[in-house]
């Protein structure tokens, strides 16, 4: 990489930047006198009012792939990028807020793993155990190779350098105040990151001539007209996104969003450490309304690097389309501001990062090492167990961070590692949920099968030339919705063949069957109709509806 892309940082930059390490290793240093027990390192102790919760899961996704990512499918494909937020997030969200956290919090389970044990096996438990350990250090990785993509081009530090000093500096907080320190940060990182982007979106709407220069000039640029709309044209594949309308509804929206969102533990722990059920309720549904706004401040300035940028869209260079946020804040951002935006990129990463390693953690510790190598010891071992898995997920996470640099999108990639592990877990789960006689086989064979589908689909398409699909993107909507079929198919044949589980075995873990020993936990104040769940959640799914319309 040139210098094209090298910022102009001076000594006021660096002196905030400086401010923000200190910060986030001194909340990790003040999380860590909370820690007197294994579920205070990997749960928080459930203690976290849901506010705190709320922020902690929308900022554990606004990771820095997600900001670099989506502004650089702003610029690749328009106004029809908004799908990942208001039909490929927030319908999810709130289902996961209203009807799955209550067997989450319920069944006082400490892990999506540990809820597949008790709803089906220990085969079914294993298997995903592993498939979600080895998905979070891939995904790790791509969070890190994307920091260090941003500190090599803006900082000028090698790449190897960049991904070593991000990884530690995670790590230190992680294996310091465990997730408190990880909540804790994601709250402040929140905030960081909007006053990183927030003047990006600004100063470029004001280059362009504001929202209706913007628009003329996109008018102009290679998407034309279609740049600017989200459903227009998906009665076919001939709009920028290559994806017709059902691939979107049903691939995006229901499989991948559902999968990604109910069933990824990186999220579903944060709502696991609130204090009480009502709060872990309401924590991934107060997380939709922040989630309703960030395309103004990922989309938009997506929007403003392909009409400002000469020649963004190359295959390699600077002017990849990963690089939209990096050019625009060499564009427009003076110093003081410029400082910011760099510690709001490196927070988005942390941010991601530290959500990929805690989940790594809790996994590995609760439902590999406990379950299947050494039971029965104390809590004080696991704890141990759990700081020596951060360190060792954070190593790997560097390794795989160079799978990731094979990709000129890493939004493609990632969206490829959710249609593998996401879409056939969420079928297994949302079926095993809602259909009491699915049995224990149906359970691991169905997980199985429905991964081989995915993977054979991506392969097929990827490598031997099987499969032909008009984007790598079309190819992870087609995935995740095979994987969810098969999944379903295989469910059905295998279930009929085999013993279910009895009834008493299934209380709290599946839909309709309560279980009658849960305590009251409700707190003063948590009846208040504002707090209601359910109306938060039906609020949330109208304003996606209601924003859409602008740019329909």
């Amino acid at each position: 990489m040139g210098d094209g892309l090298r910022l102009n940082m001076n000594a006021l930059d660096y002196v905030i930047l400086a401010l923000y390490f200190v910060t986030v290793l001194g909340v990790g240093f003040a999380a860590r006198r909370a820690i007197r027990t294994s579920v205070d390192f990997f749960l928080s102790g459930r203690s976290l009012p849901a506010w705190v919760t709320g922020l902690a899961f929308v900022s554990a996704n606004l990771g820095a792939l997600e900001i670099i990512g989506m502004a650089a499918n702003g610029a690749q494909y328009g106004a029809m990028t908004v799908h990942y937020y208001w039909i490929g997030a927030v319908p999810a969200m709130v289902f996961l807020g209203i009807v799955m956290m209550p067997f989450y919090y319920g069944s006082k389970v400490r892990s999506v793993p540990e809820y597949l044990r008790l709803r089906f096996n220990r085969p079914t438990h294993l298997l995903n155990a592993i498939s979600f350990a080895l998905a979070q250090v891939l995904i790790a990785g791509v969070n890190l190779y994307a920091l260090a993509l941003v500190m090599q081009a803006l900082l000028g530090w090698p790449l190897w350098l960049a991904i070593v000093v991000g990884a530690f500096i995670v790590l230190a907080y992680i294996t310091v105040g465990g997730l408190s320190g990880a909540i804790y940060n994601e709250v402040l990182q929140f905030f960081v990151i909007l006053a990183g982007l927030i003047p990006i979106t600004v100063l470029g709407l004001v280059k362009v001539g504001g929202v209706a220069g913007l628009m003329d000039a996109v008018r102009g640029s290679r998407l034309g007209e279609a740049g600017l709309h989200a459903w227009q044209g998906t009665g076919s594949t001939d709009n920028p996104l290559g994806a017709h309308w059902l691939g979107i509804v049903f691939g995006l929206g229901f499989v991948l969003s559902f999968g990604y969102w109910t069933t990824n533990f990186a999220e579903v722990q944060r709502a696991l450490s609130a204090r009480n059920m009502s709060a872990a309720r309401r924590t991934p549904i107060i997380a939709a309304y922040p989630k309703l706004l960030i395309p103004l401040v990922t989309v938009i300035p997506g929007l403003v690097a392909l009409v400002t940028v000469q020649g963004l869209g190359a295959e390699k260079g600077d002017l990849v389309y990963n690089n939209a946020i990096p050019l625009l804040m060499r564009d427009l951002l003076p110093n003081g501001v410029l400082g910011i935006a760099v510690t709001g990129l490196l927070a988005s990463f942390m941010a991601g990062m530290a959500a990929n390693v805690s989940g790594f953690n809790t996994v590995f510790t609760y439902d590999i090492w406990q379950a299947y190598l050494r039971r029965d010891r104390s809590d004080e071992y696991y704890v141990k167990v759990g700081r020596i898995a951060t360190v060792v997920g954070v190593l790997v996470g560097i390794g795989t961070a160079f799978i990731a640099a094979g990709f000129s999108n890493i939004m493609n990639y990632i969206q490829a590692l959710f249609s593998l592990f996401n879409a056939p877990l969420f079928a297994t789960f949302i079926i095993g949920m809602f259909w009491k006689r699915m049995s224990a086989l149906a359970g691991f064979w169905s997980l199985l099968l429905g991964t081989l589908a995915a993977l054979f689909t991506y392969l097929g398409y990827k490598f031997f030339g099987w499969f032909h699909f008009h984007s790598d993107l079309e190819e992870s909507f087609w995935g995740a919705g095979i994987a969810f079929v098969t999944v379903a198919v295989v469910a059905l044949i295998v279930t009929p063949l085999t013993r279910p589980k009895r009834d008493h075995e299934l209380e709290g873990l599946v839909y309709g069957m309560a279980d009658t020993t849960l305590a009251d936990d409700s707190l003063a104040g948590d009846a208040a109709w504002y707090r209601s769940p359910v109306l938060l959640g039906v609020v949330a799914v109208i304003l996606a509806a209601l924003f859409y319309l602008p740019v329909f």
